[in-house]
């Protein structure tokens, strides 16, 4: 069969990207719904329990009560929950995959219990990109800003999204062949042994304060480890997160109707949501990648996981950034390294500089990121 009879799905063109590009800099003015309005107590676990994160300073209202914030707040990736664009619904270039792949946060408050979360939001720049996973891609970026009712700027974050012709990404992808290939990792009792005693090991630092003062540079954070992957851990973020394009019945009819480049038929000829590279192994294999996979957000929500675990109740994450590097298919184990590269003092604050990679049990490269936290002094 010739290639160009297996071209099924609409590609990047002049036409559509000359179009995307008079939205640089609009304000978005009708934003897709998002999954969470308002950080109740059932949102913020539900979004915690997503990421395999059982901090009492979101889950326990009893404890929470007694820290400094008077209750529980929210983790700081919950707001990927309150906005679809920072999560990757991008615009343009109907029918032509995108994948989420990073994004860049500032968060300015705490998310307390009940907040009411506004967001504004506009598409920052394209930037073309020639990969060896996809051929000719498009980051798309957009900046969001978090608002509570009070007017004040929780946070500001920017995400990007790689647009890329899925023919071609199937057709030549190259980063994952022995995935691919048909090959599927099966692990023995004893390995997974070696995995879990990280979990078994995790801490979270909690009401005993991590001081700037005894902190250095160098020094390692405790290794967390997220996995194995599974579907039914996929499912679970998306309870907490909401997805992308996740409707029912009438609910996705409508949205089909509306984008119709959304309704990618399935193998009993039914129109469905591109989302479902997350769960539906066949069509993962068509975009190119090595098999259902984990969110985007979700991994960069585990690496914030890490750092939240490490400072303790009293510290507060300033900055954090993530870059995906690859798919974390079904089978994979992640570990996150991290190190403190940087203490400083800015504005009167006693800041720390944290970086951050995370692999899979080949030793392969996940993600990298960094983050910025402040800690109280003795």
């Amino acid at each position: 069969m010739s290639t160009a009879s297996q071209e099924q799905f609409p590609k990047i063109t002049e036409a559509g990207l000359e179009a995307l590009r008079q939205r640089i800099g609009v304000k978005i003015e009708n934003t897709a719904e998002p999954w969470c309005y308002e950080a109740t107590r059932d949102n913020i676990r539900h979004y915690a329990h997503g990421i395999g994160d059982d901090n009492p300073l979101w889950c326990d209202p009893a404890y929470a009560k007694q820290t400094q914030y008077g209750g529980i707040i929210a983790p700081p990736s919950f707001l990927y929950a309150t906005s679809r664009i920072i999560s990757g619904y991008v615009g343009g270039l109907s029918g032509v995959h995108a994948m989420w792949s990073g994004s860049d946060w500032t968060w300015h408050k705490p998310v307390v219990r009940n907040t009411e979360v506004r967001t504004e939001a506009w598409l920052k720049d394209l930037v073309e990109h020639d990969t060896r996973f996809a051929g000719r891609a498009i980051q798309q970026i957009y900046q969001v800003n978090f608002y509570n009712p009070e007017g004040d700027l929780l946070a500001e974050a920017d995400s990007w999204c790689f647009r890329t012709d899925r023919d071609h990404a199937r057709e030549k992808g190259t980063k994952y062949t022995k995935e691919r290939s048909g090959e599927q990792r099966v692990y023995t009792q004893d390995e997974l042994d070696v995995f879990n005693k990280y979990y078994e090991q995790e801490e979270i630092r909690g009401a005993t304060p991590r001081y700037w003062d005894d902190v250095t540079e160098g020094e390692e954070l405790p290794t967390m480890v997220k996995g194995p992957m599974t579907v039914t851990g996929f499912i679970a973020y998306a309870q907490g997160w909401g997805g992308l394009y996740i409707r029912a019945n009438k609910l996705a009819w409508q949205q089909q109707t509306k984008h119709p480049g959304l309704g990618i038929k399935n193998s009993r000829g039914i129109p469905d949501c591109p989302e479902r590279v997350h769960w539906e192994e066949e069509f993962a294999l068509e975009v190119g990648a090595p098999g259902a996979y984990d969110y985007g957000p979700e991994r960069c929500s585990w690496l914030t996981h890490q750092i939240t675990n490490w400072m303790g109740d009293d510290g507060f994450l300033q900055k954090a950034k993530c870059q995906v590097r690859r798919h974390n298919p079904v089978g994979d184990i992640i570990l996150i390294h991290s190190q403190v590269v940087r203490k400083f003092v800015e504005d009167g604050k006693h800041l720390v500089e944290i970086s951050q990679r995370a692999v899979n049990q080949d030793e392969e490269m996940s993600a990298i990121g960094s983050a910025v936290v402040e800690l109280p002094r003795r």
